[in-house]
């Protein structure tokens, strides 16, 4: 077996761990990050595109921001569509100027990437059989294998940044951990296609059919998606039914303008909120997916993990540098505080602007209600805003 030593082991590669990786190697603390699968896997993935200011700000930070600052749309605000009409939150009037960034978690991870090998950062693919061990002791270690060969890595902790079905969490015994779950009885259809946008800022729109949201990559490259039954597969929607669907959803203005084409992805997506308590177990610590899951609809996925990664990031600051362990031991209250409030905010939106299958007519009278009051209030407006363009660290 081939051991390894290093401070803080990441098990997992995509943009949260290795975002950890690299900020940590610029003050001195070594890591290494294991992922199990290879780097072309993890840049496949098609996942969300708007990024909180703090994110935006972290990845600068960690010296990653300057593609991200070319490329990236600015974000002032959005737009929701209801009642056949168009009505528009102004992210930075309500919240001084705070605004998001719409770049793709894609190009997040191929910029992260690039900054680990630029420093030559050790993030080993295909880790297989991954088991963390010893999170109680003073010297955890993590077991894996490598082409048919066993490893070691003897560390002073261990992130846990593996996702929804990674190790880390499983590795907390059961009678500590305690998790919570609500699963939406529907899901997301989301095509890409190499399309214009339909709109330069996005656009959330609630109708009887369900839910539908014109987002965007870039000037080129458009993601739209429906609400969908959980019993329907991919297989069923071509891509003429997805866009006749998509422009009954949204305003006549709106459905005008929109730009087709065949798509180059397209995949369903169940909805459900998840959280794990605590996200500290020995000297284990997790991040991100592998604590908690939102629905997409406050586009807060992502950017949970950027927040658990600054409370980690400046936890190992204070004890590598200051001796001071009191960031560590405070993180899983600090950063459980900020995920249940994002879980709050994606929940409201989602019962917001979803029909749900078995909802009555006095439940769609509600939800005209709320939207009536939403667009009457600068107060909820400015709650609204604040919440979308991320809560303070």
């Amino acid at each position: 077996m081939s051991t390894h030593q290093t401070q803080v082991v990441i098990v997992g590669g995509g943009p949260s761990g290795l975002l950890l990786s690299q900020l940590l190697h610029r003050k001195g603390i070594s890591s290494i990050v294991l992922e199990k699968h290879t780097r072309a896997h993890v840049l496949g993935r098609i996942r969300a595109g708007v990024l909180e200011h703090g994110f935006v700000n972290l990845m600068r930070e960690a010296g990653c921001g300057a593609r991200m600052d070319r490329e990236g749309e600015i974000h002032e605000g959005f737009h929701i569509a209801h009642q056949g009409q168009l009505d528009r939150i102004d992210l930075a009037k309500h919240t001084g100027g705070d605004t998001v960034m719409v770049y793709g978690q894609t190009e997040v991870t191929r910029d992260l990437y690039e900054a680990r090998d630029a420093m030559s950062g050790v993030v080993i693919h295909e880790a297989q059989n991954v088991q963390p061990h010893a999170l109680t002791e003073a010297r955890p270690f993590v077991t894996w294998e490598q082409d048919g060969e066993a490893q070691r890595a003897e560390c002073d902790f261990i992130v846990g940044a593996d996702g929804f079905h990674g190790v880390s969490r499983k590795s907390i015994p059961s009678d500590v951990l305690k998790e919570y779950e609500k699963v939406y009885p529907f899901g997301w259809l989301g095509v890409l296609s190499e399309t214009p946008p339909v709109s330069e800022e996005l656009i959330y729109a609630r109708h009887e059919r369900g839910f539908a949201l014109c987002s965007l990559r870039s000037r080129t490259l458009s993601r739209y998606y429906i609400q969908v039954p959980l019993t329907d597969r991919v297989e069923d929607w071509s891509d003429a039914a997805f866009w006749q669907e998509l422009k009954r959803r949204l305003p006549d203005e709106v459905a005008a303008g929109l730009q087709t084409g065949p798509s180059i992805e397209k995949s369903i997506a169940p909805l459900r909120s998840f959280v794990a308590e605590p996200m500290r177990y020995g000297n284990l610590f997790l991040a991100g997916d592998a604590a908690h899951i939102v629905p997409p609809t406050g586009a807060k996925g992502l950017n949970l993990a950027a927040s658990d990664i600054y409370y980690l990031y400046h936890g190992f600051l204070d004890h590598y540098l200051k001796g001071d362990s009191a960031g560590l031991d405070a993180y899983s209250e600090k950063a459980l505080a900020r995920v249940w409030k994002a879980e709050r905010f994606s929940w409201w939106m989602t019962n917001l602007l979803h029909r749900a299958p078995e909802g009555s007519e006095t439940d769609l009278r509600l939800q005209r209600a709320d939207l009536d009051y939403l667009f009457s209030s600068d107060a909820a407006q400015a709650s609204l805003a604040e919440n979308y363009v991320g809560l303070p660290y």
